[in-house]
């Protein structure tokens, strides 16, 4: 309305402009006298306005003339398409100028203007594998769903635009919502383009949504043929799919497959905590307990991790805190300045009674790092050297406001886990857990951080408070190691 309306206004001022051009043109005194072949002939100002423009238009005609003069001489010497091209040719440019104004408002964020000038580039170019992509875009851009959706079908009848079709849709059914559809989208796209990278990721992350773990394999390994991904970052994220296969099996109840693929994933990157835990419990079912430790002590000294030290006390559940004390030493010689390492420790002292050793394994992250854990730690060691109630609380009472520690956290959009996952519950991003400090301290306390049932061999219920933990056991009287079937 708007438009039609600055239409009609330019119209009229342009008559205007005319009219008053003319009014003072027949006021000018003079002319021109010009004499052709004896005759003279006298022109007016306003009629010498009106010979020049009759001149330019007939110079333009001759022109046109000229041309088809030509294009008629080529033909009648056999070039059957001369006069055809003459015709078209004026079709063709005005169709290109219409394309290219199109494509210059898409990029202008004029949806409607190019959905306008696509409709006119079609009128006269008769070329859909150009105007429909433009008017799909344009529709996008204007929030118009379903003409961008029926346009991007028009695509899929050309085996040249086939792809652009299948890949426009699969856009609009992932803004929807609609990942079912999006992903068999994406895998029709990808028999079309294996090379293309984005196809690859949007297959890649929807399989993974949808623990597709052994089509997200074949599809990394096509990543990384095409040279899109580096050989060090294929190893990687092959090995947490071969783990999300293996955990997928266990399920299943298939427990050898699941053992050889949690330890095919540690060998493919045996820095991987989960993977390196699976592959050792599946070494400990097969009563390999040399491997089990030697896989769980590399990736120790990677990053240790307290669900390591749990998977490592599994490997001997009936030995005594005094065993159990020395065996580990073989775990933790490799960081003995670690974190980690100095709270397991503590953790292992207090279950073999010697408290004021437990007290000088952590003596200086009481300083440095208060931690819940720490904390809670100097509670249970004050409670074993028979501290009044008083101390112990303090303790917990400063435990409950203390950080948490390390947590599994997204590093694409910083959310925390429980527990690691191969895709971030949040954004769904895939491989982005790491196990690191987050940056505020209102988090849970992760499943595998609280003190000594991990290494004592006890259940514990991750919703028990640190001071019922304290006030529930006795820590002068460590608990035995229960039975493997108990701790399923």
């Amino acid at each position: 309305m708007l438009w039609s309306l600055i239409k009609i206004l330019a119209f009229v001022a342009a008559i205007t402009a005319l009219t008053y051009g003319g009014t003072q043109l027949m006021e000018v005194d003079g002319g021109a006298t010009i004499d052709v072949a004896g005759q003279e002939f006298t022109l007016s100002p306003l009629e010498m306005v009106f010979a020049f423009v009759a001149l330019i238009v007939a110079v333009w005609v001759g022109l046109k003339l000229l041309a088809l003069l030509v294009a008629t001489f080529k033909f009648l010497n056999g070039d059957e398409t001369a006069i055809s091209r003459y015709f078209d040719r004026n079709r063709e440019r005005k169709g290109y100028e219409a394309l290219s104004e199109g494509m210059m408002a898409l990029a202008s964020g004029e949806g409607h203007l190019a959905m306008t000038k696509a409709a006119r580039a079609e009128k006269y170019l008769q070329q859909p594998q150009l105007t429909n992509l433009l008017t799909a875009q344009a529709a996008e851009m204007t929030g118009d769903r379903r003409k961008a959706e029926e346009t991007y079908k028009k695509l899929l009848i050309d085996d040249k635009t086939r792809f652009v079709g299948v890949r426009g849709i699969m856009k609009q059914k992932l803004s929807e919502g609609d990942t079912d559809l999006a992903l068999e989208l994406a895998k029709k796209a990808f028999a079309l383009k294996p090379r293309h990278e984005e196809t690859q990721d949007v297959l890649l992350r929807l399989q993974a949504e949808k623990s597709d773990w052994s089509g997200a394999r074949e599809t990394l390994a096509a990543k990384l043929k095409s040279g899109g991904l580096p050989r060090d970052v294929h190893k990687r994220r092959d090995a947490v799919l071969a783990l999300s296969e293996a955990r997928d099996v266990l399920d299943e109840g298939k427990t050898i497959e699941a053992r050889e693929a949690a330890i095919q994933a540690n060998r493919l990157s045996p820095d991987l905590i989960p993977a390196a835990i699976m592959a050792a419990q599946g070494y400990i079912g097969d009563g390999n307990s040399r491997y089990a430790a030697r896989v769980l002590t590399k990736a120790w000294g990677v990053q240790p991790h307290p669900d390591i030290a749990a998977a490592y006390a599994e490997i001997a559940p009936d030995e005594n805190a005094t065993e159990r004390l020395k065996r580990f030493k073989a775990l933790t010689k490799t960081t003995p300045n670690h974190p980690e390492t100095k709270m397991l420790m503590a953790e292992l002292h207090i279950a073999a009674e010697d408290f004021p050793e437990a007290r000088r394994a952590i003596a200086d992250l009481v300083d440095q790092d208060p931690s819940a854990r720490v904390l809670t730690l100097m509670a249970a060691i004050e409670r074993g050297e028979g501290a009044d109630d008083s101390v112990v609380r303090g303790w917990l009472t400063r435990a409950l406001t203390a950080p948490r520690g390390p947590q599994w956290i997204c590093d694409n959009c910083q959310n925390i886990h429980a527990q690691w996952r191969a895709t971030c519950d949040n954004c769904g991003s895939f491989d982005t857990l790491s196990w690191k400090t987050p940056p505020t301290s209102e988090v849970a306390m992760p499943v595998g951080t609280e003190m000594l049932p991990l290494i004592v061999g006890q259940s514990s219920t991750p919703e028990v408070v640190p001071a019922e933990i304290v006030e529930a056991e006795d820590v002068t009287d460590p608990p035995q190691a229960v039975d493997e079937e108990e701790k399923k």
